[in-house]
């Protein structure tokens, strides 16, 4: 039997790397928030862990030849735009309150799935080492 991440980790390690992008993604946000035209963006998370989970909506494609793109990698990467609440006269989308409050609420996953892993190691250090320090 091989053990991989994926059997030991479940969904806690392609999440922990969803919430990572999905920071980067609200960080770029909040860095444009007055900058004319911008657009906000957001991670379709449950689309992109679906298919982390080997789940899709979507029509399975061949595996690409050599010089063609996995498309399976670049949908998964793939940004929404976000529908705004009250959009600027200049064209900006972002809503600074809404940015901080879905940045902060990421953190909170980002160290849920972190402590999930965390807890998983520990637990397989203690089977291999049987309880002894």
């Amino acid at each position: 039997m091989t053990i991989t991440t994926d059997s030991v980790f479940g969904l806690n390690a392609p999440a922990l790397e969803l919430w990572q992008r999905r920071s980067e993604v609200l960080a770029s946000n909040l860095a444009n928030a007055d900058t004319p035209g911008y657009q906000a963006r957001d991670v379709d998370f449950r689309a992109a862990l679906k298919q982390a989970g080997g789940e899709s909506d979507q029509l399975a494609m061949s595996t690409p030849s050599a010089g063609q793109m996995d498309a399976s990698s670049a949908s998964a990467d793939a940004l929404k735009y976000r529908i705004p609440m009250q959009p600027s006269m200049d064209g900006n989308t972002v809503d600074t309150q809404v940015e901080q409050s879905a940045f902060a609420s990421n953190t909170v996953h980002y160290q849920a799935s972190l402590s999930f892993i965390n807890a998983t190691i520990q637990t397989l250090r203690l089977a291999i080492t049987g309880g002894t320090s």
